[in-house]
C-alpha cells in the first residue's frame, strides 16, 4: 500500500500520522527529523520485542541512529506507579535529556506508560509512537492521553502529553494473535456508531476480512478511517471538555469491568469496550432514547465479531455486583460534580453526551444486565 500521512492539527503542537507498510524498516529515516541527536531508547514489551523487534533495530540502524530497549511485562497490569517509578529510572540511567525523544513501540500498554514517563521526565520530554497493535493504531496511540491505573480505577494517574509523531506500520498487525485483533476491531466499530453510520455499514460488509490474516486491505483502510475520525475530535476538543468525550462510547462501563476483574487478561481492553458499548446502546433503548432495532444491530455485529456483548460473554466473577460496578463508575473522569455523565446513543452513528444519568436507574440497570 502507498504510505498515508494524516495531520493533527493542534495549535503549536501539530503532528502527522504516517500509515503504510514495512515502515519499521524505514525506522531511522522516517524519524531522523524529530531527533535532537542520533540516540533514542525504545520502550516495548518482551512480545513485541520478540515478534517485530528485529525489524525496528534494523530500522534504526540503517538510519545511523543509537539505541537501547526497556523491555516491559505485557499486560495491563503494566500500567502501575511501580513500572512508571521503574521505567523512568530506567530511562534516567540512560541518560535521556530533556531535548531526546523516547520511542513506544508496542499496544496501549506500552503507548500510555511511556507517554506518560515521557510527560514528566524532566518535566517533559519528545516521545514518538510506534503502535504494533489494531487497537493503538486506531486509537490509543493518537490524542495524547497517557496514564497508569490505579485500584480505584483505570487511567486515573495521568497526563494529556502529545506525541512528536505516530508511525502505524500495518505489516506488525500480522503477527498478532486473533484475540488482539478482535480487541482492537472493538475500537473501530465505535468510530462507525459514534458518528458514521456508513462506515458501520461498510464495516457490516468487511469485517471479516479485518480480522483474517488475508485482508490486509481492508484493515489498512479502517486504520486510516479512524485516525482520521479521532485526529478530527482531537483537533478541536484536546482536553475533552466537549466532543471528545464521545470517544468513550462504552469505556465508562468497560473500564468498570477491567477493574473489576483486576486488569488481568481475563477480558482485554478492546473486549471491555465492546460489552461497554453494547451496554450503552441498552441503556439508551431502555430510557427511550435509541430504537430496539439498533442496539440489536449493534450487538449482532459485535457478536459476529467474537466480541462480548453480555456479562455471561466473560469469565464469571463470583464477587461481581451492581453496587459495585456502580462504585467503579463513579470513579470515571467524566464525573462532574458528583453526577454522572455516560456516552449514549439516540442511534446508530448518533452518539450523545448525556448528563445527570440518575445513578438510581444505572444501578437497577446494572443489577438486571449481571443476573442475565
Amino acid at each position: 500500500m502507498k504510505n498515508e500521512t494524516l495531520s493533527v492539527p493542534l495549535s503549536g503542537r501539530s503532528y502527522d500520522i504516517c500509515i503504510g507498510d514495512n515502515l519499521l524498516e524505514q525506522a531511522g529515516q522516517i524519524i531522523a527529523p524529530f531527533l535532537n541527536r542520533p540516540k533514542v531508547v525504545v520502550v516495548t514489551d518482551e512480545n513485541v520485542l520478540k515478534a517485530q523487534g528485529a525489524r525496528l533495530r534494523s530500522g534504526l540502524e540503517a538510519g545511523g541512529i543509537k539505541h537501547n530497549f526497556i523491555t516491559l511485562q505485557p499486560g495491563e497490569a503494566t500500567k502501575s506507579f511501580q513500572q512508571l517509578e521503574q521505567l523512568t529510572g530506567q530511562l534516567l540511567d540512560l541518560d535521556v535529556e530533556r531535548t531526546d525523544v523516547v520511542i513506544a513501540f508496542g499496544g496501549g500498554v506500552v503507548g500510555d506508560i511511556t507517554g506518560f514517563a515521557s510527560a514528566i521526565l524532566r518535566r517533559g520530554c519528545n516521545f514518538i509512537q510506534i503502535p504494533t497493535t489494531l487497537l493503538a493504531q486506531v486509537d490509543s496511540a493518537v490524542g495524547g492521553k497517557t496514564a497508569v491505573n490505579v485500584p480505584q480505577g483505570k487511567n486515573l494517574i495521568g497526563a494529556f502529553h502529545q506525541p512528536a509523531f505516530v508511525m502505524a506500520d500495518i505489516s506488525t498487525l500480522e503477527t498478532l494473535p486473533a484475540r488482539e485483533l478482535r480487541a482492537g476491531y472493538a475500537e473501530i466499530v465505535k468510530y462507525g456508531l459514534i458518528s458514521d453510520p456508513e462506515f458501520f455499514d461498510w464495516l457490516d460488509s468487511n469485517h471479516p476480512m479485518i480480522l483474517e490474516k488475508a485482508g490486509h486491505k481492508e484493515r489498512a483502510y479502517a486504520v486510516k478511517k479512524s485516525c482520521a475520525a479521532k485526529a478530527k475530535i482531537v483537533a478541536q476538543d484536546e482536553r475533552e471538555k466537549g466532543e471528545r468525550a464521545l470517544l468513550n462510547l462504552g469505556h465508562t462501563f468497560g473500564h468498570a469491568f477491567e477493574a473489576a476483574y483486576g486488569y488481568s487478561d481475563s477480558v482485554l481492553h478492546g473486549e471491555a469496550v465492546a460489552l461497554g458499548m453494547a451496554l450503552a446502546f441498552d441503556f439508551s433503548t431502555q430510557l427511550g432514547l435509541c430504537p430496539s432495532e439498533d442496539t440489536a444491530h449493534v450487538k449482532t455485529h459485535l457478536r459476529a465479531a467474537n466480541l462480548p456483548t453480555t456479562v455471561s460473554d466473560l469469565k464469571p466473577l463470583p464477587d461481581l455486583t451492581s453496587k459495585k460496578l456502580l462504585s467503579l463508575m463513579m470513579q470515571d473522569k467524566k464525573m462532574q460534580a458528583g453526577e454522572m455523565t455516560l456516552i449514549l446513543a439516540s442511534g446508530i452513528g448518533k452518539a450523545i453526551i448525556t448528563n445527570n444519568v440518575s445513578l438510581k436507574d444505572l444501578e437497577q440497570f446494572l443489577e438486571h444486565t449481571i443476573a442475565k
